[in-house]
């Protein structure tokens, strides 16, 4: 059986692939993120397509590991006769994606056998393969993948499978090279294996060479960062959540969600991370992909957009799929998209105002659309919604969601008060921001207890209230705010990580069964305790959540603390930004002395 944290991730910042320990690639969708798989064993069974290259009769391999700085995966083989490394890599297309695959014999003669199965449209489409010019051609429909190896080694085709099977030797090397194109295209120019890893290491290592973070843990930053480029849509600027859908967030559950989109929750700590460390570049790509999706009527506003802003994302199930484990159903699209989440105004807001500050490029009517957007909140914030973790139980006065409305009236008025050549409603948007401010003390506090709730009325509490001192809501040391994190801590922990909530409030979530820790909640306590002068406590808690990070450093959005595995889809980049901005805060101060 597979675990999610068997896997490794290659990508060319358009799309990504995920490696398993075994030598099996078990994940691709082409030519985008978003696109259906070719290789979708992940979800299903080896007849849902893979590709795997391995020793002959070899299991698991003995280690594997991230070239320094790069996203080249080496897996290393050791058989009673040698030695063999496979080397793996996307590198940046020109006009098509490519998958390369190197074999380099390190001891002794090892025998070698590559099984290639592509199933497009989610593994339900087995293509039609034929022989041209010394390639194998899978076609069917609109998909096309071209085959070959360098230098030629026989293939030949065994139960719907192209096989080969080879020996190196210490010092040889054997290449393969996937390529994907549209089939009514001619076939694209050939890439050089051997050149293009060069190019890869080359590039990669230039790009990590502009951290600007040199504080502990270094490595483990510069990982995370490099799966945040890989993340990447390198056409458009936005970032996926994760590169997979339905990886499930219980073992055998229901909570299996597509994650291939670009969520507005996630932009300003997206901003914030890619800044300190560095990459403005970076930033302001991701800034403007935020401008061109949010552009319109404010009441229109998504939670989520695809790759190049697109707003329909239709929720299907794919019934021919096994699922993860056996979790199921297997989803497309996120329905999600529909929901009512007021956050992500407030998100927004404070995107575009750190944008403003950190002295990224300016872009025509950015305030004006600002304005609207305060415009629509006037009103709107007294509404109910589905909060920040789009619960399907029904809306609520998510306390949350009124929190972040703060914020983009307290980013409304700041703005003003800092260009007073700017129009605005200056007085007006005090006032919202005063009044959303009375009422959230007010209904979304619990004094008995000490400590804000979920929401208005309620018992439940939410790791996002974590958030309330980093936002600005309320100081660190309001005791308010010291309570709330002592409650959260203790309501929501489990075995010294946390939950974003109980799941078992089934009135709240909507849905049955439960998940497991939340990841980025774990270093939003890390964060608050860090804030509220607890900074040992706050770095023994990053210290563990290090220590979760599979072999080659990669992390899920979940972690199930009892079973001792990743849970949900792989790598989330929510997880790794938490990680970034946690290092960040704890090290930061310690690196500029």
């Amino acid at each position: 059986m597979h675990r999610i944290e068997d896997y490794a991730l290659i990508g060319d910042e358009q799309t990504a692939a995920l490696v398993g320990a075994d030598g099996s690639v078990d994940w691709l969708c082409l030519p985008r993120f978003d696109s259906a798989a070719c290789f979708a064993r992940l979800l299903g069974d080896e007849d849902n397509g893979h590709w795997r290259i391995a020793p002959d009769g070899a299991e698991r391999c003995v280690r594997r590991a991230y070239r320094e700085d790069t996203l080249v995966l080496d897996t290393e083989w050791e058989t009673s006769e040698g030695a063999v490394r496979v080397t793996d890599l996307m590198p940046q297309r020109h006009r098509a994606p490519d998958v390369v695959r190197i074999v380099q014999g390190v001891r002794g003669e090892v025998r070698v056998r590559s099984t290639l199965r592509l199933r497009f449209d989610y593994g339900s489409v087995v293509p039609w393969v034929r022989k041209e010019d010394g390639h194998r051609v899978a076609v069917a429909g609109p998909d096309s993948a071209w085959l070959r190896s360098v230098p030629d080694v026989e293939t030949w085709g065994e139960n719907q499978s192209t096989v080969s099977e080879f020996t190196v030797r210490e010092g040889e090397r054997v290449a393969f090279v996937l390529t994907w194109h549209p089939s009514h295209e001619p076939r694209p120019p050939l890439v050089d294996p051997y050149s293009s890893l060069r190019h890869s290491v080359t590039d990669w290592r230039a790009w990590a060479g502009r951290c600007r973070y040199e504080g502990p843990h270094r490595d483990v930053v510069v990982r995370s960062l490099i799966t945040l480029k890989a993340l990447t849509y390198r056409p458009t600027g936005g970032i996926v959540a994760a590169p997979t859908t339905s990886l499930p967030e219980e073992p055998g559950g229901v909570r299996n969600w597509d994650y291939r989109f670009c969520w507005l929750r996630d932009s300003t700590l997206t901003l914030n991370t890619l800044l300190a460390a560095g990459y403005q570049d970076e930033a302001e790509a991701w800034r403007d992909w935020l401008l061109r999706a949010v552009a319109g009527d404010p009441a229109d506003l998504q939670i989520m957009y695809g790759l190049a802003g697109e707003r329909r994302l239709p929720e299907f199930e794919l019934p021919w799929l096994s699922g993860f484990d056996g979790a199921t159903p297997v989803r497309t699209g996120n329905e999600a998209v529909n929901q009512l989440q007021l956050d992500v105004y407030g998100e927004v807001m404070d995107s575009l105002s750190l944008a403003r500050s950190s002295g990224l490029s300016a872009q025509p009517d950015v305030w004006a659309l600002q304005s609207v957007l305060m415009d629509f909140l006037r009103t709107a914030w007294r509404q109910p919604d589905e909060g920040l973790w789009e619960v399907r139980g029904g809306r609520r006065h998510f306390v949350h969601s009124k929190v972040m409305v703060w914020v983009a009236a307290d980013r409304a008025v700041r703005t003003l008060e800092e260009n007073p050549g700017l129009d605005g409603d200056l007085d007006g948007w005090r006032e919202l921001r005063d009044e959303v401010h009375r009422e959230v003390c007010e209904k979304g506090y619990d004094p008995a207890r000490n400590t804000f709730t979920q929401s208005y009325g309620s018992r439940e509490l939410d790791a996002a209230l974590l958030l309330i001192p980093r936002v600005g809501f309320l100081p660190p040391d309001d005791p308010r705010v010291l309570g709330t994190i002592d409650a959260v801590r203790a309501e929501l922990g489990q075995n010294g990580f946390l939950r974003r909530y109980t799941p078992e409030a089934t009135a709240v979530d909507g849905l049955p069964g439960n998940e497991g820790t939340f990841l980025v909640c774990s270093f939003w306590l890390a964060d608050a305790l860090h804030m509220t002068g607890r900074t040992e406590e706050a770095r023994e808690l990053f210290e563990r959540l290090l220590g979760l990070a599979n072999d080659v450093g990669l992390l899920a959005e979940e972690y199930d603390p009892v079973g001792g595995r990743l849970l949900g889809n792989f790598p989330q980049a929510f997880s790794h930004i938490g990680l970034v901005n946690t290092a960040l805060a704890l090290f930061g101060d310690e690196e500029a002395g």
